[in-house]
C-alpha cells in the first residue's frame, strides 16, 4: 500500500425542443399549422411565452393569428412591427379536438442483479452469481458489510522473522482476502508473479507448520497452494489478486502511458489480457484489485524510485488510468460470460486530498465493483508534521493543514477518513465504498510542541537516503519504535515508527518482547513510558513517550469500534484492512511464559461482531427520486491542469446533445457534487452556475460532515439552443477535489430528465 507522502470546454448539451405550433411546457405539442391556398389555415395553438418557435410556426394571440419569421421565445406577437411575428391575413378556424395520447408508464430496463451505476458494454454478464436482485454483493458468513483483509506475500518466516501464512487468516471473520502483490512487468506489461523454488507465490513450502501443509495434487506450492485449499474450505470468501502496491506499481506507468504522456492502449490491452489469463490459471481468485500507487498528475506523489518513469508521463497518467479500468472491466466481463463466472474489479484508492487533487474526478470509478480507500498514511514521517495515521474526523487543528494554509477552503480539513469517504461518495453509492483501517503504526521521535506530541513537529532531515529518495523528511522513530521498516538504499532501516499493533501494545504495557532479535532490532531496553492518549473528536489514539519525545499513532478497540459504527451509520459497504498480520491477541505462553501481545484476531473479530447485526449497505447513488425518463445528453469534465497547478480547480464541463431533438435555451442542468469541496462552486462562462442546496454549511467539518452532497445548477442562455449534435462548454471553479459529479438532470420545457448515459435503465424520452 502507499507508505509515502500526502503530499471546460463544456459543451452544454442543450436538448432544445422545437415547439410545434403553440409549443408548450412539455413534449406533447400541436403540429405546426400550414397556410393553404384559398386563404384557409389549419388550426394554430395559443401562444405561450415559455415555448420556442421557429420560422413558419403559427400561433393564436388576442383573437389574431401570427406566423413566426425566425426563431423566437418570449416575444409577444404583435408587440413590435419589426419583431419576429407576422400577422396572418386569415380567419383562424377552431382546432378539432384530438383525444390525448396516453403516456406509457416508464418500464426500467435494469440488468438483473447489476449494481446501480456499474458500467460495462458487455451483455449477459452473470451478475447474479455475485449480487442479489437489489444489486448488493452476497457476502460470506451472512454479513451485510464487507471485511476485506490484505494478506501480504512477504511474511514467510524465511528470514527468521515471525511468519503470517494463509493458514493464519481468520477465514471465518472476513468476506474478502486481497493477496498482495503481483507486480506489472516493465518489459512485457503483463502481470508478474514470483518464479523459482524460493518465491512465496508458488515456490515455498512450510513443512514444519501442519496447518500450512501443501496439497501435492496442485501443480504449484507457496501461498497459492494454500489459497486454493482454503478456498475449498471457505468458498464464499472471495480472494482477489492485488496488482501493484508501493513497490510493484512501476510497470503501470509504462504499460498504460507512453513516454510522451500519450495513451498506451496496446500496453493496457496486454496487461488486461494477462490479468484475465492469470485468473483463469489460478481459479481460486475471484477478481483483480488494482493497487496503482499513484496515477496522479502531482509531480512527486508515488514511489521516488519510479519518478524517472512517472514524471515524463504526468499529463497522461489519469486519462490512461481511466482507460485501464474501462479496458480491464470489459475484458473481465467478456471472460465472465465465457467462463460463466463473474470476476470482480476493485481498486485501492487514494485518500489524501493532496494526491486526489491530481486524480481529476476519477471518472473510471463507474467500472468498479467497489473502491477500498487507503484512508491511512494521512500523516507520517515523510514530513515534520506530527499527527494521526488515520483519524476518522478532523479536529480543526491539523498541523500540516495549518502550515499550508489549507483551512482556507471553508475550514474543511481533508486529511481524515470521513473526508475521503465523502469524496468517493460523489461518484459511488455508499455500498461500493470500503474505508481502510491500518493495523500498523506511524511514529516520530524528538517531537516538540503539541498536546502530548499531537500536532507537534520534528526537525527536518535532509537526506535522500534516509528519506527514501526524497530530499527532506521528518525525524521518524527508530530502533525498538520501528519494528516494521523498509530498507533504504544502503540496506539500513528507514525511520518511520512502523510497527504492528501488537508491538505497540507491548510498548504501552512496558513489555520487552522476545521477537526483537528476529526483526534485527538491537535496542533491547525500554526508556520512559508509552502513555495511551485518545482524541474522541478524531477517534484517534496514540502513544506518547515524554522521556524520548516519541509519538506513535495507533489503532485500538475503541477507535475501531468508532470506525465500524461509522460504516454502519453511513450505510457504507465495509472496512478494508491493511494488513491482517498486524492484528493482535494476548499470548500468555510467549516471552518465557511472562506473556506478550502477538499476532491475533482481536480487532478483526470486533469488526465482525459489529457488522453481524448491521443491515444492508446503501445500494443507490442518488439520494432523491430519479426522473421517470432520460434524455440522450452527455456531460463530461476535461481540460484539467496538472495536479501541482490545479488550484483553483477549473475543469471544462461539456454538455452535448446526443438526441434528435433541439434543446432550447432556458433549459436547466443540475447535479450533485460531494461535500468534500465547499458549497461555493461557480463557473467562469456566464451561465450563472450556483449551489442551490448546500450539504456543507460550515463553519467547519470537525467531527464529520452532516450530509453527502451539495446540489448545483445552471441555465442554458436564452439564446443558446442546442441542436442535435451540438454542445456547450463552461469552465467550472471549485477549491477542493471531488469525484463525480453525479445525479445529473436536465429540465426541458418543464420536463425533468436524467441522463441516459448515467441511468441507462430508464426509458429514453428524448431519443
Amino acid at each position: 500500500m502507499n507508505f509515502h507522502s500526502n503530499r471546460l470546454l463544456i459543451a452544454l448539451l442543450g436538448v432544445a425542443l422545437s415547439a410545434c405550433g403553440g409549443g408548450g411546457d412539455n413534449a406533447n405539442t400541436t403540429a405546426t399549422p400550414k397556410l393553404l391556398a384559398g386563404g384557409t389555415t389549419l388550426s394554430c395553438s395559443a401562444w405561450l411565452a415559455s415555448a420556442v418557435y421557429t420560422q413558419g410556426n403559427c400561433v393564436q394571440y388576442n383573437g389574431k393569428t401570427y406566423t413566426a419569421k425566425w426563431w423566437t421565445q418570449g416575444d409577444v406577437p404583435g408587440a413590435s412591427q419589426w419583431g419576429p411575428w407576422e400577422e396572418s391575413n386569415v380567419t383562424p378556424t377552431p382546432p378539432t379536438p384530438t383525444p390525448p395520447t396516453p403516456t406509457p408508464t416508464p418500464t426500467p430496463s435494469k440488468v438483473p442483479c447489476r449494481p446501480d451505476g456499474l458500467a460495462s458494454p458487455v451483455t449477459a454478464v452473470p451478475y447474479c452469481g455475485v449480487y442479489d436482485a437489489d444489486g448488493r454483493e452476497v457476502l460470506a458468513h451472512g454479513l451485510k458489510r464487507r471485511i476485506v483483509g490484505y494478506f501480504t506475500s512477504w511474511r514467510t518466516g524465511v528470514d527468521g522473522s515471525p511468519s503470517y501464512l494463509v493458514s493464519d487468516i481468520p477465514w471465518d471473520k472476513v468476506t474478502h482476502v486481497n493477496y498482495a502483490f503481483a507486480a506489472v512487468d516493465t518489459a512485457t506489461s503483463k502481470v508478474q508473479l514470483g518464479s523459482g523454488a524460493d518465491n512465496p507465490d508458488t515456490g515455498l513450502s512450510w513443512p514444519a507448520i501442519p496447518a500450512a501443509a501443501m496439497d501435492p495434487a496442485l501443480p504449484y506450492k507457496g501461498h497459492f497452494n494454500l489459497l486454493a485449499q482454503y478456498k475449498k474450505k471457505h468458498p464464499d470468501v472471495k480472494i482477489m489478486l492485488s496488482v501493484g502496491g508501493w513497490a510493484g506499481s512501476t510497470g503501470f506507468y509504462t504499460a498504460t502511458t507512453n513516454a510522451n504522456g500519450t495513451l498506451n492502449q496496446a500496453g493496457i490491452n496486454t496487461l488486461a489480457d494477462s490479468m484475465v489469463a492469470t485468473l483463469r490459471q489460478y481459479t481460486f481468485f475471484d477478481g483483480i484489485d488494482v493497487d496503482y500507487e499513484h496515477p496522479t498528475t502531482n509531480n512527486e506523489a508515488g514511489n521516488p524510485n519510479d519518478f524517472s518513469l512517472s514524471k515524463p508521463r504526468l499529463a497522461g497518467l489519469m486519462a490512461s488510468y481511466n482507460v485501464l479500468l474501462k479496458t480491464v472491466r470489459e475484458k473481465l466481463d467478456a471472460a465472465a460470460v465465457a467462463d460463466k463466472k463473474y470476476y470482480l474489479l476493485t481498486i485501492a484508492g487514494s485518500a489524501s486530498g493532496w494526491v486526489l487533487r491530481g486524480e481529476e474526478n476519477l471518472s473510471g470509478l463507474k467500472y468498479l465493483d467497489y473502491a477500498s480507500l487507503m484512508s491511512y498514511d494521512l500523516h507520517g514521517a515523510w514530513n515534520q508534521y506530527v499527527g494521526p495515521n488515520a483519524a476518522l474526523f478532523d479536529d480543526g487543528n491539523d498541523g500540516e493543514l495549518r502550515a499550508g494554509n489549507a483551512y482556507q477552503y471553508a475550514n474543511i480539513g481533508y486529511l481524515n477518513v470521513d473526508w475521503a469517504y465523502r469524496y468517493y461518495r460523489g461518484a459511488l453509492q455508499a455500498g461500493r465504498i470500503n474505508i481502510g483501517v491500518p493495523y500498523y503504526t506511524r511514529g516520530w521521535k524528538d517531537v516538540t510542541g503539541g498536546n502530548n506530541g499531537l500536532w507537534g513537529t520534528t526537525a527536518l532531515v535532509n537526506s535522500t537516503v534516509t528519506c527514501a529518495g526524497v530530499k527532506t523528511c521528518g525525524t521518524g522513530a527508530v530502533g525498538i519504535d520501528n519494528l516494521w521498516y523498509d530498507l533504504d538504499s544502503t540496506g539500513k532501516p528507514t525511520p518511520g515508527g512502523g510497527n504492528p499493533l501488537w508491538h505497540a501494545l507491548n510498548l504501552q504495557q512496558g513489555i520487552v518482547p522476545d521477537y526483537l532479535d528476529a526483526y534485527k532490532v538491537t535496542e533491547k531496553t525500554l526508556t520512559g513510558s508509552y502513555v495511551a492518549n485518545y482524541s474522541s473528536t478524531m477517534a484517534a489514539p496514540w502513544l506518547w513517550n515524554a522521556a524520548k519525545k516519541v509519538f506513535i499513532s495507533t489503532e485500538t478497540v475503541q477507535s475501531m469500534a468508532a470506525k465500524a459504527q461509522y460504516v454502519v451509520d453511513n450505510n457504507i459497504g465495509g472496512i478494508m484492512i491493511w494488513e491482517l498480520a498486524g492484528d493482535y491477541a494476548w499470548n500468555a505462553g510467549k516471552n518465557g511464559g511472562k506473556g506478550e501481545y502477538f499476532m491475533g484476531t482481536t480487532l478483526t473479530s470486533a469488526i465482525f461482531n459489529a457488522f453481524s447485526a448491521a443491515g444492508p449497505y446503501g445500494n443507490l447513488r442518488a439520494e432523491g427520486a430519479l426522473p421517470a425518463s432520460s434524455a440522450k445528453v452527455s456531460i463530461s469534465l476535461g481540460g484539467w491542469k496538472l495536479g501541482d497547478s490545479n488550484y483553483p480547480i477549473n475543469p471544462v464541463m461539456t454538455v452535448k446533445n446526443n438526441s434528435a431533438t433541439t434543446i432550447p435555451g432556458g433549459s436547466v442542468v443540475e447535479f450533485d457534487y460531494p461535500v468534500a469541496a465547499p458549497a461555493d462552486m461557480s463557473d467562469q462562462s456566464g451561465v450563472g452556475l450556483k449551489v442551490t442546496k448546500a450539504g456543507y454549511t460550515g463553519p467547519n467539518n470537525i467531527g464529520g460532515f452532516k450530509a453527502n452532497f451539495n446540489h448545483a445548477q445552471f441555465t442554458l442562455p436564452s439564446w443558446q439552443s442546442l441542436t442535435p449534435g451540438a454542445s456547450l462548454a463552461i469552465t467550472l471553479n471549485y477549491r477542493l477535489p471531488i469525484s463525480g459529479p453525479s445525479a445529473y438532470a436536465i429540465t426541458v420545457n418543464g420536463v425533468r430528465y436524467a441522463l441516459a448515459e448515467e441511468y441507462p435503465e430508464l426509458p429514453v424520452a428524448l431519443p
